[in-house]
C-alpha cells in the first residue's frame, strides 16, 4: 500500500508577542503548548517545535520538549532570532526595535550565533539538531553553508511567492529573502545558489503556499495596464496566497489546499504557526480567550481532515521518507535503461 504523503507541523517557538518588539522577550506562551502536543497526538501528528534563544533557557519547555523527544511524538529543531541572543553584536542602534536579520551580521558573527544556538539546544535536549527555520524567513548561501557544515539535514526557511524586501531589517539594508521564483515542493539545494535543487546534503522544505493569483497576473500582465507592479498588487489584493497556517478565519482556504496538494500528488504538506499564537495576547491576531478558541476549533476541524489523507511525521522523519524514495527512483549502475 502506498505511503500518505506527509503532514508536517512547524512551530516558531519564540517568546511572546515579538510583533511588538519588546526590550526584553518573555517566554509565558511554553505553558500554552501542552494543549496543542495534545491535539497533534490525538490526530498522529508530530510537531516539529524549531527552538529559539529564549525558549531554549525556558525550563517549562525544556521540560515539553524533553518529555516530547523521549516519547518520540515530536521534534526539537534550531530557530534563530539574531538581534537578543549572544554574542553581543550591535548591528544597529537599536536592534530590539529594527529585529536586524541574521543575514545582515557579518559572516564570522552569523558563524558563532548559528554554532552557539545548536550547542545550547543540543545540550539541552541530548539531541543532534537536524531541523532549522530562519528567523523572519531570512536566508542565503552563507547560512546554508554553515548549516551544512554543523550537520543539518532541513532547512524549512522558504515561502515560495512571497518576498520579504518591503520588511526591512537594518534600516540602512535591503529588506528580507525575495522567494517569488523559489520551488514549491522539496529539493536538495543547490549551495551555491538557494533557489534551485543542487547536490547538497541540506533538504529545502518550502512552507505549504499556493499562489491564486498566476493566471490572473498572466491575462493582467496582457492587458492595456502594462504596469507589471500595479498588476502584481491587483492580482494579490484579489487573490492572496494561500498559507497553510490558521488566522481564525481562513479554515475553508486551508481544507481548499489540502485538496489541491492531494490532486497535485504532493507528498507532503507543510502547515505552520508560531508557539505564542496559541496564548492569549501572544499575537496580533489571537489577543482573547475566545479568538484562541476558535483557533482550536479551525485546527481541530483542519486536522481531523487531514488525518484522513495525510500521515504524520517531523522534518528529520520526512527527510528519511524522502531520501528514500529518491534512491528508489534512481537507477542501479549496470541495470537496464541505467546511464553511466
Amino acid at each position: 500500500m502506498p505511503r500518505k504523503p506527509s503532514f508536517l507541523i512547524t512551530i516558531d517557538t519564540e517568546g511572546d508577542n515579538l510583533w511588538s518588539r519588546p526590550r526584553t522577550a518573555t517566554t509565558n506562551n511554553a505553558s500554552y503548548l501542552p494543549r496543542f502536543q495534545e491535539l497533534c497526538e490525538k490526530y498522529g501528528f508530530k510537531p516539529t517545535y524549531l527552538t529559539n534563544y529564549e525558549m531554549a533557557n525556558s525550563m517549562t519547555f525544556q521540560k515539553l520538549g524533553k518529555d516530547i523527544i523521549a516519547r518520540g511524538v515530536g521534534e526539537v529543531g534550531m530557530h534563530l532570532h539574531a538581534w537578543d541572543m549572544p554574542p553581543s553584536y550591535e548591528l544597529t542602534d537599536n536592534d530590539s526595535r529594527f529585529h536586524p536579520y541574521l543575514i545582515e551580521y557579518p559572516e564570522k558573527v552569523m558563524r558563532q550565533k548559528i554554532s552557539l544556538m545548536t550547542d545550547l539546544l543540543e545540550n539541552t535536549f541530548g539531541v543532534k539538531m537536524l531541523s532549522h527555520r530562519a528567523g523572519r524567513w531570512s536566508f542565503d548561501e552563507r547560512y546554508a553553508q554553515i548549516l551544512i557544515e554543523l550537520g543539518y539535514k532541513v532547512d524549512c526557511s522558504v515561502t515560495p511567492h512571497v518576498s520579504w524586501k518591503s520588511h526591512l531589517g537594518d534600516p540602512d539594508r535591503n529588506g528580507g529573502t525575495d522567494y517569488t521564483d523559489f520551488p514549491e515542493q522539496a529539493y536538495f539545494i543547490d549551495p551555491l545558489d538557494i533557489s534551485r535543487p543542487g547536490h547538497s546534503t541540506l533538504l529545502e522544505i518550502p512552507v505549504s503556499i499556493m499562489n491564486t493569483s498566476g493566471l490572473v497576473d498572466m491575462a493582467l500582465s496582457r492587458s492595456p495596464l502594462g504596469n507589471i507592479s500595479l498588476v502584481s498588487r491587483i492580482s494579490n489584493r484579489l487573490f492572496p496566497k494561500i498559507w497553510l497556517r490558521p488566522n481564525g478565519r481562513n479554515l475553508s482556504q486551508m481544507l481548499g489546499y489540502l485538496n489541491y496538494a492531494l490532486g497535485a500528488k504532493r507528498d507532503y504538506v507543510e502547515f505552520m504557526l508560531h508557539s505564542s499564537e496559541f496564548m492569549p495576547g501572544g499575537s496580533p491576531l489571537f489577543k482573547s480567550e475566545s479568538a484562541i478558541e476558535q483557533l482550536y476549533r479551525c485546527m481541530e476541524s483542519l486536522f481531523a481532515e487531514a488525518s484522513v489523507h495525510f500521515a504524520g511525521c517531523t522534518l528529520s522523519e520526512y527527510f528519511e521518507h524522502f531520501t528514500e524514495a529518491l534512491a528508489e527512483q534512481t537507477p542501479v549502475a549496470g541495470t537496464v535503461g541505467a546511464r553511466s
